[in-house]
């Protein structure tokens, strides 16, 4: 049991679930309001996307990142800024026997130092690497990240000093980890972040959980989420195994069954249930400690 747990509350994700939630954070005022109503709530560090005002579709605009961190920086709640860096590797085929040429409304494929140029210019304390490439049971889409293009990204975020929290979803990544961390690439500590309960990835039942934890690289900081109805159990289930916890709308839009939820409520759902633990939630402050943060 992890007694001192710090929250990630990861507040609206690029997923399609704009239409499926009139209160999902989508403009850049929106997704500043939403990481700093989680902060108030108790999360030590807010997880941004951004999405396309116009569409609510997932984007990686650099102006849009800019607007929402300068918002959250401007605010007088501190709160540890993540940024992810999975934008850029979607591929989708074409259907059947005609993978080529691409789907050019679904795919969005750029190099690996374009994916971080939000990175080099807001330079946040973390960011995310997606350690792998994906499928997510959509038909022909695929998340890319191949060994390559991580290494470039992994090089280029520690000469940044940024701490790239590494979002992990089957054991093989952790293999790959493993190897970036003897390569050099990774400086202690190692953040990683599980990734549960994702389609055709490690499933989040306690056992897959626990296969997870016991082979983590020694010394890793971890938290661990799962996906849905099952986003709220898993904090406990995150806890017991000695980790930290992530919610937020990114992963789940329901507080309870037909209870659409906020930000905030999940967070202080997630801080009910670790206090009730006889957790002790960590603040910004005290994460930066333990994570080796540079504050921007």
């Amino acid at each position: 049991m992890n007694f001192e747990t710090f929250i990630t509350c990861a507040v609206t994700g690029s997923g399609n679930t704009a239409d499926k939630h009139p209160g999902l954070p989508i403009t850049p005022a929106q997704i500043a309001d939403a990481a700093v109503e989680a902060a108030k709530a108790g999360a030590a560090i807010a997880h941004i996307h951004v999405r396309d005002p116009e569409t609510g579709k997932g984007s990686r605009d650099v102006a849009l990142y800019r607007e929402v961190v300068e918002r959250i920086r401007a605010s007088d709640t501190d709160v540890v800024i993540n940024l992810t860096a999975g934008m850029g590797g979607d591929i989708v085929f074409g259907p059947g026997e005609n993978p080529f040429p691409l789907d050019a409304a679904g795919t969005d494929m750029v190099g690996p130092m374009e994916r971080l140029l939000h990175v080099q210019e807001l330079l946040p304390e973390i960011c995310t690497l997606d350690c792998g490439t994906m499928n997510f049971a959509e038909a022909d889409y695929v998340m890319t990240n191949t060994p390559g293009m991580l290494r470039t990204m992994a090089a280029e975020v520690q000469r940044l000093g940024v701490r790239p929290e590494l979002e992990v979803f089957d054991t093989g990544h952790l293999v790959f980890v493993k190897e970036m961390i003897r390569d050099g690439l990774l400086d202690d500590p190692v953040m990683i972040q599980l990734c549960m309960g994702i389609p055709y990835g490690a499933p989040d039942d306690p056992l897959t959980t626990m296969a997870m934890v016991h082979q983590l690289p020694p010394g890793a900081v971890f938290s661990g989420f799962s996906i849905g109805r099952n986003q709220l159990p898993f904090v406990a289930m995150a806890a017991l195994a000695g980790g930290n916890v992530r919610v937020g709308l990114e992963d789940n839009l329901y507080l309870g069954r037909g209870q659409l939820a906020t930000n905030g409520q999940l967070t202080e759902r997630a801080v009910q249930i670790l206090t009730g633990m006889g957790a002790r939630i960590l603040t910004p402050a005290e994460v930066r400690t333990r994570l080796k943060l540079q504050k921007r």
